[in-house]
């Protein structure tokens, strides 16, 4: 089973978005479908098919809603740690560059704000790693090396 990294407030909206689907959007699609059936020929109806498409997709993601609720573990944002894990927020350099990452559960990743995966190739480097180790990452335009300056 996968484990899902999430913070306590993204596990919240994961459960009021399931609750949504398993409730509203449900009752919503079924009605759609009646509708489908009651227009009589199913062979050649395609509102038939549309609402049977989107009652699968529904499901699909209630399936995986649930098992990403069932198998969360909660990231503790950590500070003072010696070694970079899931909830470690760095600075590191690039290029004499600095920028700051706080390494997050594949749910949680938001690049444009510092949110990397641990999951993600620079993620994935950086855990286990200590303030003053270098990475470097295999890009597709060469290897790039950051130094991590310090774990907040």
């Amino acid at each position: 089973m996968d484990q899902y990294y999430l913070t306590s407030e993204r596990l919240e909206e994961l459960k009021k978005e399931l609750q949504e689907l398993k409730t509203t959007r449900r009752i919503e699609v079924a009605e759609r479908l009646k509708r489908a059936k009651e227009l009589g020929d199913l062979s050649e109806n395609s509102e038939y098919f549309e609402a049977r498409e989107e009652q699968s997709q529904l499901e699909m993601r209630i399936a995986e809603l649930e098992a990403m609720v069932q198998n969360a573990e909660i990231i503790q944002m950590t500070h003072g740690k010696t070694k970079v894990q899931v909830g470690s927020t760095i600075a590191a350099s690039k290029d004499g560059k600095q920028a700051k990452f706080t390494i997050v559960g594949s749910n949680e990743t938001r690049p444009e704000g510092g949110f990397i995966s641990n999951e993600s190739p620079l993620g994935a480097a950086f855990l286990g790693q200590q303030a003053g180790d270098s990475v470097k990452i295999k890009t597709p335009k060469g290897e790039v090396v950051y130094k991590i300056l310090k774990i907040e």
